[in-house]
């Protein structure tokens, strides 16, 4: 591959970082060039992210060398990075949920009107900047009221607010739908000119040939090569990423369960979107629920949970009804619910893997006054080895832990909880192809025990892999229910958008 003629506008050589226990980057060399879309891309814990931090100023470098223009640069902390026009979007939000939009973007840089914060001047650039980017976000808005994907707008305009030159984006579309992303690809198409160029981290590999120019290859903290996006084909590029051959086998397996209904809901409402949900889910089945953004999925999952108030309906588990006040009633029904906001709801960031782990399932642990300590190390263990948890300890803080470490940690509480019903909601946000297909195979495994699955993707290729059935949400309500062996994704979006109006009237 011939590198482009322009000399680089950033150069990593060398960079090594270690934490305790693990070696995150060894010798690792990086080229990016002025224009250009440079695509990173790696297993989870491959280093990715550790790369990106050290480039940020987040992270200090055991060694290496930085240049930014052919100049070495010493990038000690955020302030350095920023003055040297490095912007850094991460995967996991850096935002205030109290705050206003506009107080977001322009912490700790306010307009002011002699040494008072001008907030009327603050949310005029907020607009004109959201105007600039084709945004349409409210700058009065406060975040914690907003959507997953609102938010990542945020962020996205908050790092563009800056006089950015290389901008680094950790998978910046996980939350977004197709229109959003092809905002941002057009965003970023805008960005990179003669004097900017963009590292783009994603595991999806369309969005990272409809995107990117070149793209880098990180394995096991090493640097394993970089290769031409558009010459080179998918499968090259996963070989080299994972090491090893992966399971591309796409269509659910088939349905082998006693067809017996374990979960339904009946005209199940809520005041805000839910309307007249009629579903159950079988025995050993996996379900697949899809839809648009906003059509309800998330909600649907988490009034079934009691994590969110009913209005109307009924909900049944083994054909009896039952009244479910909250997760930990469901949890004792045997119903487990994994949030998509893996960091807020899906785990402890600062307690350790084992903790994480044993947290749902405690009571089972007790003897009298004292935790049976041994029994929750070795069911710990056996999730880390079942799992592939990258952690050099069982005792390991799971915020140490690369997203995807992080996402296989929250499934595995509810995996030592036992459920008869498993409701995912987006199990592979942010985990690479080869985690992902370890989920793919632990969902079936689950399903071939016995146990009965739904499945909230944003993927439709991910629902059309694993579903037996597919049901799909439109507007709040129920559209249809598929069979996963002959739907196509043309027929799931037929039914994701049946009910464009609101107060379209069912058939």
């Amino acid at each position: 591959m011939t590198a482009p003629a322009a000399p680089p506008l950033l150069e990593i050589r060398g960079a090594s970082k270690s934490f305790p226990g693990v070696k995150a980057l060894d010798a690792v060399d990086l080229d990016l060039y002025p224009g250009e879309v440079l695509a990173l891309i790696g297993e989870n814990g491959a280093g990715k992210s550790t790369l990106m931090k050290l480039l940020s100023g987040v992270y200090s470098p055991d060694a290496g060398e930085f240049f930014v223009d052919g100049q070495q640069v010493t990038i000690e902390d955020t302030k350095r990075a920023e003055e040297l026009g490095i912007a850094i979007i991460h995967q996991e939000f850096n935002l205030i949920d109290d705050l206003t939009v506009a107080q977001n973007i322009y912490l700790g840089r306010e307009p002011r009107r002699g040494p008072f914060i001008s907030d009327a001047a603050m949310i005029r650039d907020a607009q004109a900047l959201f105007d600039r980017l084709g945004l349409a976000l409210d700058p009065r808005a406060t975040v914690g009221d907003l959507t997953v994907a609102a938010q990542q707008m945020v962020e996205i305009a908050k790092a563009l607010s800056v006089d950015a030159r290389i901008l680094i984006m950790d998978e910046p579309t996980a939350a977004l739908n197709d229109e959003e992303v092809a905002t941002l690809h057009q965003l970023i198409r805008q960005f990179a000119g003669p004097d900017t160029g963009v590292i783009y981290i994603s595991h999806r590999m369309p969005e990272l040939k409809a995107i990117s120019q070149r793209t880098a290859v990180l394995r096991d903290g090493r640097y394993i090569g970089t290769v031409s996006t558009a010459e080179t084909e998918t499968a090259e590029v996963i070989r080299m990423m994972v090491g090893r051959e992966i399971d591309t086998s796409a269509g659910p397996d088939p349905y082998t369960g006693t067809g017996e209904a374990v979960l339904e809901v009946v005209g199940l409402s809520t005041k805000d979107k839910l309307r007249d949900i009629d579903l159950e889910l079988r025995a050993g089945e996996i379900l697949g629920l899809a839809g648009l953004m906003g059509a309800g999925r998330t909600e649907l999952a988490r009034a079934i949970v009691g994590a969110d108030r009913t209005s109307g309906g009924r909900i049944m588990v083994g054909g009896r009804p039952v009244r479910i006040q909250n997760p930990a009633r469901a949890a004792a029904l045997g119903i487990c619910y994994l949030s998509e906001d893996r960091k807020q709801l899906g785990i402890v960031v600062d307690q350790s893997v084992r903790d994480n782990v044993a947290l749902p399932s405690l009571p089972r642990y007790f003897r009298r006054l004292f935790a049976d300590e041994r029994a929750i190390d070795a069911d710990t263990r056996t999730m880390v080895e079942r799992l592939n948890i990258r952690t050099p300890s069982i005792r390991q803080e799971v915020g140490r832990l690369s997203g995807g470490n992080q996402q296989k940690v929250a499934i595995a509480k509810w995996l030592v909880r036992d459920c008869d019903v498993f409701i995912f909601d987006e199990p592979t946000r942010g985990i690479d192809v080869g985690a992902k297909a370890e989920i793919y195979r632990l969902l079936r495994d689950l399903s071939a025990q016995g146990k009965s699955i739904i499945v909230i993707s944003s993927e439709l290729p991910e629902v059309l892999a694993l579903s037996q059935r597919i049901a799909v949400m439109s507007e709040g309500r129920l559209a249809g229910v598929l069979d996963g062996a002959t739907a196509t994704q043309d027929s799931i979006m037929e039914l994701a958008t049946r009910f464009s109006n609101p107060e379209e009237v069912v058939a």
